[in-house]
């Protein structure tokens, strides 16, 4: 993926199939390749199966999103603690490491979900979508499909050259209005 977003590609897209989960920290790492990509590079994520954890939040990334319309998507309910800052006075005397085996509270893989949710909240709410299974009619209230309004907006305002006929297959096909045939009177 690396390689291939390198050569500065107009278009990159990117196909879900499966599944539909990606580890949470295959997640965090497909992002961090995602984010660096140049800014020309349009990236189109389609989701040609359910989604599920970590594969949402790559789905997510995309600047056209794609879903299949009986594909849904879900993540786990986790408790996601607040921001709770830590006493700077305090900080030094934590020495001893938070992780000391497997039998230990705190799992790594619960960490990178929990970044995870973290960053899928920022599209989507997640304490009151967790647990569910999200569907095409709710992706489309929060905008993340068939959005074309929205689509021209961020584009205009980010600078984003716009697509000539860059239609989702989500979004609603425009009907064409056939005009009478208009006769020209030659003798």
């Amino acid at each position: 993926m690396e390689k291939a977003l390198a050569k500065r590609p107009r278009q990159f897209q990117i196909d879900l199939v499966g599944n539909g989960e990606i580890p949470a920290d295959w997640a965090l790492l497909i992002r961090s390749i995602l984010i660096q990509r140049a800014p020309q590079t349009q990236l189109i994520t389609n989701a040609r199966s359910s989604l599920q954890g970590g594969s949402v939040l790559v789905w997510l990334l995309g600047d056209r999103r794609i879903i299949r319309d009986d594909a849904g998507m879900f993540f786990r309910r986790m408790e996601m603690p607040g921001a709770e800052e830590a006493d700077k006075e305090e900080t030094w005397k934590a020495n001893e490491p938070k992780y000391a085996d497997s039998f230990s509270e705190t799992d790594p893989e619960d960490a990178d979900y929990l970044k995870v949710l973290r960053l899928i909240n920022e599209f989507l709410p997640v304490k009151e979508l967790a647990g569910q299974i999200i569907n095409l009619p709710v992706l489309r209230q929060f905008g993340l499909v068939e959005n074309e309004k929205l689509d021209r907006f961020l584009a205009t305002a980010l600078g984003k050259p716009r697509e000539p006929n860059g239609n989702s297959i989500n979004e609603p096909k425009q009907k064409r209005v056939r005009a009478d045939a208009k006769v020209s009177k030659s003798e």
